[in-house]
């Protein structure tokens, strides 16, 4: 399975962005989104399985950040809203069979990422 993460750009603080991860075929994998910031570790962010159960792992207000799925158009998504300089991140969708994760070991297939800044 190939994965493309997409949406990114320069976001004012406060202001919001849908980043759509499409997926090369209808699958049953969890999908996870991830985030690197310049000179840190890749973190996992956020993840949504089959059964559209979403979990949040960034410790953030909540409902700041939201995984959808949409399995019609192969896409997730990840919408994050009252963005933060520190959100400032290359963002990266995986894959990985049955349950969400946390941790990037556990997923399998990786998308290229795509970079949200969050400048004035």
């Amino acid at each position: 399975v190939q994965l493309q993460a997409s949406g990114g750009g320069l976001v004012q603080p406060g202001g919001s962005v849908r980043l759509s991860c499409t997926i090369s075929r209808s699958t049953s994998y969890a999908i996870g989104w991830f985030r690197q910031a310049p000179g840190k570790e890749r973190e996992g962010v956020s993840c949504i399985d089959d059964g559209h159960n979403s979990f949040t792992y960034i410790h953030t207000e909540k409902g700041r950040f939201t995984v959808s799925r949409d399995k019609t158009k192969n896409t997730v998504y990840l919408e994050m809203t009252s963005l933060k300089p520190e959100d400032t991140a290359t963002y990266y969708c995986a894959a990985r069979a049955f349950r969400c994760s946390a941790s990037r070991s556990a997923f399998n297939y990786w998308g290229q990422g795509t970079l949200v800044t969050v400048s004035s």
